[in-house]
């Protein structure tokens, strides 16, 4: 494939991609104005790649010399990451992001532009110019680049492992796959940024391969965005944050739980385990709590004595001991049956988790020797 083959399918599928983002999808969701703003943020990073993409392939840059290619692809490729990290970050933090994080990627993209212009502007030469002084500088903006991509997506992996805790938090089962399709798309972003640096000069196969890369993350962290906007998973993190956010709330007002309060609790808690009420399905902190006549906040500061910390871990063990038991006791009973009587959502995720906690496959634990 020719590299201007791909600058053609990459300039079309960024229009696409654009109209899509800014005319096909609903006008309103469940998510609101959170969504909306983010993918706004998502179609101008689209947009830059389109106009990015026409200049390479009407104007044919690479065939004047690397160093036009590599202007222009820093030109509009930075601020176009940018948005992209920031729209993904956008909406997993609801719209709060701070002044500072705002500007970071503007202020790395000020700089970058002015190393790009002294580089190219020195001995009366123009950017567009192929000179020593110029390929210095684009790979000094390809190293700004690559730290503030890094930057963002730092922040993001920080915002991913707090709203893992707070669905383990709140939830009964995994609830990681709502969050994949951003963690893989900032994980792409994140290669995208520690390649640049090494390609930006790169030609022939490598360069195709750079481009398609380039070209792949982008319609994977578009279209997987578009999927979630259009998905109720939001909403299932919205609610498991709301509970994570107020426990803390009322954690800092309380002085915390005694010893005599913990024991008081504990003795309820082996009641309702004693009853099987962790073996219902689909249950949340709330619900369980609610059964165990507790309130969520002092059932969440409980669980942060034992050694498991939050709920789903939790309910978890006491889940795979109650599969024990039944496996041992009725080794006739198929994997569905045992998943359903222990309050699993399903066989394949029962098998999944079993295995992770014991090492085994429930076959192969039902059949050990003693």
């Amino acid at each position: 494939m020719h590299i201007e083959e791909t600058q053609y399918g990459g300039m079309l599928t960024m229009a696409l991609l654009t109209l899509t983002l800014a005319f096909l999808l609903p006008m309103r969701t469940a998510l609101g104005t959170v969504f909306s703003r983010a993918r706004w943020l998502m179609a101008g990073a689209t947009a830059l790649l389109f106009i990015q993409f026409l200049l390479q392939y009407t104007l044919h840059f690479r065939a004047m010399g690397v160093t036009q290619g590599v202007f222009v692809n820093l030109i509009f490729f930075v601020p176009s990451a940018w948005q992209l990290s920031l729209g993904v970050l956008y909406l997993i933090r609801n719209g709060k992001i701070s002044k500072r994080e705002w500007l970071t990627g503007i202020a790395a993209y000020i700089i970058m532009v002015a190393v790009l212009l002294t580089s190219g502007l020195t001995n009366g030469h123009t950017p567009l110019d192929d000179t020593p002084e110029m390929r210095r500088g684009e790979y000094l903006a390809a190293t700004i680049y690559s730290l503030m991509q890094f930057y963002y997506c730092w922040l993001n992996f920080r915002e991913f492992r707090r709203i893992h805790r707070a669905l383990n938090s709140f939830y009964d089962q995994d609830k990681s796959d709502l969050l994949k399709w951003m963690e893989h798309s900032v994980w792409l972003l994140s290669l995208s940024a520690l390649f640049a640096p090494f390609t930006i000069f790169a030609s022939g196969i490598l360069l195709t391969c750079y481009s398609l890369f380039i070209f792949l993350s982008m319609y994977y962290c578009i279209f997987s965005f578009i999927c979630y906007g259009v998905s109720n998973d939001q909403q299932q993190i919205n609610i498991a944050e709301d509970n994570d956010e107020q426990s803390a709330t009322i954690e800092n007002e309380e002085k915390g739980m005694n010893e005599q309060e913990s024991l008081r609790i504990s003795k309820i808690v082996e009641k309702w385990i004693e009853t099987g009420g962790y073996k219902k399905n689909g249950i949340t902190i709330q619900t369980a709590s609610d059964d165990m006549k507790l309130s969520r906040y002092h059932l969440t500061v409980w669980l942060k004595t034992t050694d498991h910390e939050l709920f789903n871990p939790w309910l978890t063990s006491l889940r795979i001991e109650e599969a024990k038991r039944l496996l041992i006791e009725h080794p006739d009973w198929s994997n569905d049956t045992v998943a359903q009587s222990c309050g699993f959502t399903s066989r394949s995720y029962f098998q999944t988790v079993f295995r992770k906690q014991t090492g085994l496959t429930p076959a192969q634990f039902a059949n050990k020797p003693e």
